[in-house]
């Protein structure tokens, strides 16, 4: 299950970000995010990226405890998909 603190602070970042196409977040199990534009919704669906991380991880990169490149780098978030979309991301969350 998704915690409700995690989806608050993901709604915060994105908010007012242009982001045109759709971004997966693969937490593992059955907790997958979409975001589509500013709309965030849980389940699952096609996307131009897919990132997938835990969501002990995602919380850490929201609170900015984490950086996200470091995140890839160590192979904690992995990305599928659109990289310059993961990129675009990256800067919003981070």
């Amino acid at each position: 299950m998704i915690e409700d603190a995690v989806l608050g602070d993901l709604k915060t970042k994105i908010k007012g970000a242009t982001l045109s196409r759709r971004v997966k977040f693969d937490l593992g199990g059955s907790d997958i995010l979409i975001i589509d534009g500013a709309t965030i919704s849980q389940g699952d669906g096609p996307a131009d990226v897919t990132l997938t991380l835990s969501q002990a991880d995602l919380s850490s990169i929201l609170s900015g405890d984490l950086n996200p490149q470091m995140a890839f780098m160590t192979g904690r978030l992995k990305v599928a998909g659109d990289m310059s979309l993961a990129m675009q991301l990256a800067s919003v969350l981070g």
